[in-house]
């Protein structure tokens, strides 16, 4: 059984994004790492909604290529225009290897159980070129209590939970995780930055990090 199915829930949020959504706003994170990267690198936004961080990144002069699995979110990006566009899913990436010179992934790896997440993580590292960065986010398994608090939630498989919380894409698998397994799960890359941040509302606490390709 197939646990990557937030797409589904993401893809009907895509086709109604109000003009002042914050789905529209690239993440300071993301400005701040771009500006570490070379002119013109070659950049996955893998997950890339209805292109954000795409766009944004395009606009700078980087060679961008966007990826996701709801077809609405690729739509909007192909109808603002510059940026390739890619329907796939996460974890069979259609690219060569060491194809990219970064990869962005904000807010998508952890919509699934440990087996997705393990073959994503594969897919990033085999389309990265040696020493190529990877930026994105993780669910920190600190946020689990205060979900439970709020919804109804069962540990479906190691680290991975679905809570009863109809219109969220909390119906779907999470996976949430300490910083040891976040770092087991990327073996093959080298830290740069790790640290667990609280999002907008309280308890959403989300590892962000930066991962160097080894």
């Amino acid at each position: 059984m197939t646990t990557d199915t937030a797409d589904a829930h993401w893809n009907a949020q895509w086709s109604n994004v109000s003009a002042d959504s914050k789905w529209l706003t690239p993440e300071q994170d993301v400005i701040d790492w771009a500006k570490t990267l070379k002119p013109g690198a070659r950049i996955l936004d893998l997950g890339a909604g209805v292109g954000r961080h795409a766009l944004w990144l395009a606009q700078q002069g980087f060679d961008v290529v966007a990826l996701d699995a709801a077809p609405e979110g690729i739509e909007a990006i192909q109808a603002a225009g510059g940026v390739d566009t890619v329907l796939a899913r996460m974890d069979s990436l259609p690219f060569e290897d060491q194809e990219f010179d970064h990869v962005l992934s904000w807010n998508v790896i952890y919509h699934g159980d440990e087996r997705v997440l393990n073959r994503t993580i594969f897919e990033i590292h085999r389309v990265l070129k040696p020493a190529g960065s990877f930026l994105g986010t993780m669910l920190s398994g600190r946020r689990v209590p205060f979900e439970l608090e709020k919804y109804e939630g069962r540990e479906i498989s190691r680290n991975t939970w679905v809570f009863d919380a109809p219109g969220t894409d909390k119906m779907h698998p999470h996976y949430f995780c300490s910083a040891r397994d976040l770092l087991a799960l990327f073996d093959g890359f080298e830290v740069r930055w790790l640290q667990d941040q609280e999002h907008e509302k309280p308890g959403s606490w989300h590892w962000h990090l930066i991962m160097e390709r080894l």
